[in-house]
């Protein structure tokens, strides 16, 4: 049996991604790739699904699983475009349906209303600083409960979070380095250091 390890993406999936084959150029799959994660990341801030550490020790288990799934949500999202083109999908919906996912794996289940309201606010705020009126104060309008949009977008989480389970396989199991790190800070006695704990965090969060 070989002792090489395998990898969730293979050599020939990073030099050559479905969406690269598919004629998109590699500096635009990465900004969309990028943005995907960011507007993962603001919505979870926005979701209450991001806390800062003060104490490890402090930290309820709640509290640290709202963390991770943010993390957890940036990982399949990453993973999804090593097996899908980003012809085929957009990088919103495949955002919504990754966290809505990665919430329920975590055990802080979100609901599809709020993760929609949010996904909503956050496009409507990105189109309004590229157009015509983006030196104007973004005014947010919230959808209609019974319009076109908001089932729309409901119906795109669904199939986002089905496309996701059906093309990697069911294989969502992902291994953060945040247990790691508080483990190192316990074992050097920082665990109750506010500053340390939140530079270390912040560390991660930006790898």
């Amino acid at each position: 049996m070989s002792n090489y390890l395998y990898p969730l993406a293979s050599l020939a999936q990073i030099q050559k991604s479905p969406s690269r084959e598919d004629g998109i150029p590699e500096d635009l799959e990465q900004d969309l790739r990028a943005y995907g994660c960011k507007l993962i990341h603001q919505a979870g801030i926005l979701l209450r699904q991001f806390v800062m550490p003060f104490s490890c020790w402090s930290r309820s288990h709640l509290e640290f699983r709202k963390q991770v799934a943010i993390a957890t949500a940036q990982i399949l999202f990453q993973r999804f475009w090593y097996v899908t083109s980003l012809k085929q999908f957009g990088v919103a919906d495949i955002g919504m349906g990754a966290l809505y996912l990665s919430s329920k794996l975590e055990e802080c289940p979100l609901r599809m209303r709020d993760i929609i309201n949010v996904y909503d606010l956050l496009l409507q705020r990105a189109n309004h600083s590229i157009g015509s009126k983006a030196h104007q104060e973004f005014r947010y309008h919230p959808m209609s409960y019974f319009g076109d949009t908001f089932y729309s977008m409901k119906e795109a989480l669904v199939v986002a979070e089905m496309q996701i389970l059906k093309r990697l396989g069911f294989n969502v199991h992902v291994v953060l380095p945040y247990n790691t790190l508080i483990n190192y800070l316990q074992l050097l006695g920082l665990g109750r250091n506010p500053e340390v704990c939140t530079k270390a965090w912040g560390y991660l969060n930006d790898a």
